[in-house]
């Protein structure tokens, strides 16, 4: 069973940071596309950035030039640092990724999503 858990979710001030860790594991043939997306209350879950197996990142308008994407491949966890943090920022971040595995083809998998809170 494949299986995505994100941490790293908190409160955090306005201007702060935070790092956000995204871990794949299960019966992993490999690890193509994945991605961060977020849903603040009473919105639409909404792309943040996505990252190439190849690590070619892509990022929203909202938070270029904050938000970092990255990925380590060998520890199949992915990563979001979110710097100069905005309370429009606050939402619940979910973990996405496109893999294939042993028992199914390549399929989308979703994380349980974790709560991120800037304050003003």
């Amino acid at each position: 069973q494949v299986q995505l858990v994100e941490s790293g979710g908190g409160l955090v001030q306005a201007g702060g940071s935070l790092k956000l860790s995204c871990a794949a594991s299960g019966s992993i043939v490999s690890i193509n596309i994945m991605a961060w997306h977020r849903q603040a209350p009473g919105k639409q879950r909404e792309l943040v950035a996505s990252i190439t197996s190849g690590g070619n990142p892509n990022y929203a308008d909202s938070v270029k030039g904050r938000f970092t994407i990255s990925r380590d491949n060998a520890k199949s966890t992915m990563y979001l640092q979110m710097n100069s943090l905005k309370p429009e920022d606050t939402a619940v971040y979910y973990c996405a990724a496109s893999i294939t595995s042993r028992a199914y083809a390549t399929r989308a998998y979703w994380g349980q999503g974790t709560q991120v809170t800037v304050s003003s």
